[in-house]
């Protein structure tokens, strides 16, 4: 992510002390810019890995919104190993018979490391709530994405395709006195159209705050694009700066 985009949010959170330190009735506003990476300088040259985002979102009772963007970069002596962009809106509409809910996204994603060119998916689904606590939450859903997919192959260097996927997803949170965050959730989408095509997506992470609202954030994710043959397994951390209004 480029930093010209990042500086006004981080200048934003810094100069609000009246924010909250998360949702609640009168709150319901949430951004915050995360900074994760690690470098490494030898005789044989720089090698390092960039995580950066930035997010926005919005709670109230009967609806939940979501959007961040974030750029991956690595780097090695030999290459450039990921230059990797993701841009993701998601919402939650929540209906008189809980614990079940809506959800809804729109996604685009620019991988080398995956073998991705560029990648938009669009979709709708239902989920719903084993355990919905204060400290923790659990819940599975699944729906149906379209996909608009242009990848590179072990063939070509260029496939433009469409497909449907069906989407299941599984996600948990927990929160131990403001203090500790930690979450999880993992994608699986096999393709409808095309037998042996899938994308597997898997994300863990844990915050602890030290000052107010900054922590230190460590994040561990893997990803798999069985149509490119491509995967990665990606583990940074660095800090977050995140503010509720």
């Amino acid at each position: 992510m480029h930093y010209r985009f990042i500086l006004p949010v981080l200048i934003f959170l810094l100069s609000a002390p009246q924010l909250q330190a998360q949702f609640n009735d009168s709150t319901h506003y949430m951004a915050a810019v995360t900074a994760n990476g690690n470098f490494n300088q030898t005789n044989d040259g720089l090698t390092m890995l960039y995580n950066n985002s930035i997010r926005f979102g919005t709670k109230f009772d009967r609806f939940h919104f979501n959007s961040s963007g974030s750029w991956l970069y690595g780097k090695n002596p030999q290459k450039v190993s990921n230059n990797d962009w993701n841009a993701l809106m998601d919402f939650n509409l929540f209906s008189n018979h809980p614990p079940f809910y809506y959800w809804g996204l729109f996604n685009f994603t620019s991988s080398l490391s995956l073998g991705i060119n560029h990648q938009f998916q669009s979709g709708l689904g239902v989920a719903y709530r084993f355990l919905d606590k204060q400290n923790f939450n659990f819940s599975i859903s699944n729906g149906i994405l379209y996909e608009l997919s242009n990848v590179k192959t072990a063939d070509t260097d260029e496939l433009v395709y469409q497909t449907f996927r069906n989407s299941l997803r599984v996600r948990l949170n927990y929160t131990y006195k403001d203090i500790v965050k930690a979450s999880g959730v993992m994608f699986y989408q096999p393709s409808l159209n095309y037998p042996k095509d899938y994308i597997i997506t898997s994300n863990a992470n844990i915050q602890v705050k030290i000052w107010k609202w900054v922590s230190l954030n460590t994040t561990l994710s893997y990803n798999k694009v069985s149509r490119t043959n491509k995967e990665n397994i990606i583990f940074t951390y660095g800090i977050i700066a995140e503010r509720f209004f």
